[in-house]
């Protein structure tokens, strides 16, 4: 008896320390709106860049204790990076989990990320933003970190990268046009001079 109970209890163990350390519970934001719970992050995290994710939002009535499903009919929502004009994201109840919704995305440049949750839960208006960072959910990483054995470009690199070449072009242009503005300004004076000395 004594013997199961001790093989009970480090199963209990192993378990709750898998539980605490799994992080996928606290890489989230919550926040209270009237009585519900918002939860919200991304689907899979950490979240790197160039790779499908999603948003993940879960939702429960605190009254009842109860998720609140049908939602994916009344609310939407978006995702933007860095100042750009927002994404609009297909909000869809997660099959098998009552109150989860999912949006799908794919980030492709690495940082901070917003949601914006908008619409109604009954009477309850919802208008709000769930930012990323060390308090909330995970920006979008690099995977350079993560990559094995040999590093591969992702979209925000090659962007950058791009840019550098772009920049590389322009300047070519500017050079080019000032050599033959001068080249013929001095075909110019030189047939001006030409034409004096005749």
């Amino acid at each position: 008896m004594y013997r199961a109970l001790t093989a009970m209890s480090v199963v209990a163990i192993v378990i709750a320390s898998l539980l605490l350390s799994s992080g996928t519970a606290y890489a989230h934001e919550r926040r209270m709106v009237g009585p519900y719970q918002f939860v919200v992050g991304w689907l899979n995290e950490p979240a790197y860049v160039g790779q499908f994710n999603s948003l993940d939002m879960r939702i429960t009535d605190t009254r009842t204790n109860q998720p609140v499903s049908g939602l994916e009919k009344t609310l939407t929502a978006d995702v933007a990076a860095g100042g750009l004009a927002p994404f609009p994201l297909t909000v869809s109840a997660r099959f098998g989990t009552a109150g989860a919704y999912n949006g799908y995305v794919m980030p492709t440049v690495t940082g901070q990320y917003t949601f914006h949750i908008t619409g109604k839960i009954d009477t309850q208006a919802i208008d709000e933003k769930f930012l990323s960072g060390p308090n909330t959910f995970g920006d979008i990483e690099n995977t350079a970190t993560v990559q094995y054995p040999a590093k591969v470009p992702v979209a925000d690199d090659l962007s950058k990268r791009l840019d550098a070449i772009q920049s590389g072009v322009d300047q070519t242009r500017i050079f080019a046009i000032v050599a033959i503005a001068l080249s013929v300004l001095a075909l110019g004076g030189a047939a001006m001079m030409r034409r004096r000395s005749a």
